[in-house]
């Protein structure tokens, strides 16, 4: 079966292809398109249909749009409760449903050829548990997803048994763990649907005082769901402006909506569990880029494995989407290989991009060797190596590296993004060598999902990924599935004596991450950044080598 999957209702709009039950590509709409999130000042572009990146798919697959055997939607307009109170975007809600009714004709636009009798629409959450149980890399499991909002629900709980999805739980519209959170965010100063990490990376700088008031209106009703209630966010700490100051409280409110977000997975967490006999849990949705909720629950919940889809947000519910329609047709499912799911170039490409781009550029015997020895000069470098990632983490395919020894390359590397200082930056760390660095959360950790604590005699020698807490986000590299980068990680070691680089998104602030050699070469012109290794190639500032 060739079955394409599409997201194209909220944001992230995104499509996949999985043939024969294997997933073959997977990209993000963004990438192309270079507006972050498929968001514009105009109301409906987060609508927009991810029609660049599904043409891309089809391309990668060796497919024309006529040999597809189906189409995957990741949302059915027919289960929206129109009627719910306190979730209508701004009054968008039924023509957002309107939209979705209407894809199957918006599809045969954007895809000239396409039958639109095979559009079949996917429930939105379980798109999402698709994407993280049947993509897991152990079988049946326990599955739980939480975001902002489905069609008319906002978390599901259940199992795949013999591949077949079995729903224990839901939690209906309006309670929203990932709408209280986006509150939150907003009230906070920062971009809803899109900026709950910073309010994430804010709470290890305040402590969770407003907790006892928030349980009150968020908490677990002990069947698998959950309330909340509409908060005035201004009896805790006053509304920040865009950029305004932040104060303390600002930190202790967001401590103390992140605190009472893990109570609450915990509590579901828990539940499932004691329903199933699990001891694996797959989680997906916004929810779950949680990585300090996953790691409590990884040291406090009671599985013994936990596997998050590196795509959890909605841009993972178009590949979940192809997935689960599979299984319902009967496909076996291989796991997911990795996160490199996007476009890449040969080296020959990437050579003429270079001779159209007119900028000097050598030919290394060995890029690693020439990155470890600039990271080891404390060079900012911006890494361009394969296909590239599908979902929100750089995972050492468009990262910008840097020497974690030098504390001071935190501050160094927000200014280059233009991000705020209180961000952290993540160390990408050996696999074998991890245990002696980072405790807590689960190794390996390849997919920069957990935050792990930075052992006691590691703080003060890898001081630019250590967060204000002692914890770092961290992923591991394992040479059989990363040779080059763990080429790289070994020569930067046998320099440093660090088995570490700090590694955080190619991209500045606002843009999405780099995806093709343009966006490369124009972050690299556009950013104080010393070395651009495109494939086996060095682009060197010249400031740098005058």
């Amino acid at each position: 079966m060739r079955i394409l999957g599409i997201n194209a209702v909220f944001h992230d709009p995104a499509a996949a292809i999985v043939v024969d039950g294997r997933v073959v590509a997977a990209a993000e709409e963004e990438r192309f398109s270079r507006r972050k999130h498929g968001k514009s000042p105009v109301p409906f572009s987060a609508w927009e249909l991810p029609e660049q990146a599904a043409a891309w798919c089809l391309d990668r697959a060796g497919l024309d749009v006529s040999e597809l055997d189906a189409v995957a939607y990741s949302y059915d307009p027919a289960l929206v409760d129109e009627t719910l109170d306190g979730v209508d975007a701004g009054g968008w809600e039924k023509l957002r449903t309107l939209y979705a009714r209407r894809a199957p004709a918006f599809l045969r636009t954007a895809l000239p050829g396409l039958d639109p009798g095979i559009v079949r629409f996917v429930r939105h959450h379980v798109a999402h548990a698709a994407s993280a149980a049947l993509a897991a890399p152990f079988g049946d499991c326990a599955v739980l997803t939480s975001d902002g909002r489905g069609e008319a629900e906002s978390a599901v709980l259940g199992e795949y048994r013999d591949g077949k999805f079995v729903e224990l739980a839901h939690q209906r519209l309006p309670h929203s763990l990932g709408l209280t959170y986006e509150a939150a965010t907003a009230h906070l100063g920062f971009q809803r649907s899109s900026d709950e990490y910073k309010v994430m990376a804010l709470a290890s700088y305040g402590t969770p005082r407003f907790l006892p008031e928030l349980r009150e209106s968020v908490f677990s009703t002990g069947d698998g769901g959950f309330r909340t209630a509409r908060i005035d966010w201004s009896r805790f700490a006053p509304a920040r402006p865009r950029d305004g100051a932040l104060l303390p409280e600002h930190a202790d409110l967001a401590a103390s909506v992140q605190r009472v977000t893990e109570e609450v997975l915990l509590d579901l967490a828990r539940w499932l569990h004691q329903r199933t006999g699990h001891t694996d849990l797959a989680l997906a949705g916004g929810t779950a880029l949680n990585c300090v909720a996953n790691t409590r629950l990884h040291a406090e919940g009671p599985f013994e494995r936990i596997w998050v889809q590196p795509a959890a947000g909605d841009a993972g519910t178009a590949l979940g989407a192809a997935l689960q329609l599979a299984a319902d047709f009967g496909e076996a499912i291989e796991p997911m290989s990795g996160a490199d799911l996007g476009r890449g170039w040969s080296d020959n490409e990437l050579e003429d991009w270079l001779r159209r781009a007119r900028v000097p550029y050598e030919r290394c015997d060995d890029i690693a060797e020439t990155v470890a020895a600039a990271l080891a000069d404390d060079a900012i470098v911006a890494w361009f190596q394969g296909r590239a990632e599908f979902g929100p983490r750089a995972l050492g395919h468009r990262s910008l590296l840097a020497h974690p020894g030098r504390a001071e390359n935190l501050e160094r590397l927000n200014d280059v993004k233009g991000r705020e200082q209180f961000r952290p930056v993540a160390p990408m760390v050996l696999a074998d060598r991890a245990p002696e660095l980072f405790s807590r959360g689960p190794l390996p950790s390849p997919y920069m999902l957990f935050v792990h604590d930075v052992a006691p005699q590691w703080r003060d020698r890898i001081p630019a990924v250590t967060h204000v807490d002692g914890t770092a986000r961290i992923q591991t590299v394992a040479a059989d599935d990363e040779p080059l980068l763990a080429r790289m990680l070994t020569a930067f070691e046998r320099r440093t004596g660090l088995p570490t680089v700090v590694n955080t998104s190619l991209n500045t602030a606002g843009r999405p991450m780099v995806d093709d050699p343009r966006d490369a070469l124009e972050c690299f012109g556009a950013a104080p950044i010393d070395l651009l290794a495109l494939g086996p190639f060095a682009v060197w500032r010249r400031e740098a080598t005058a």
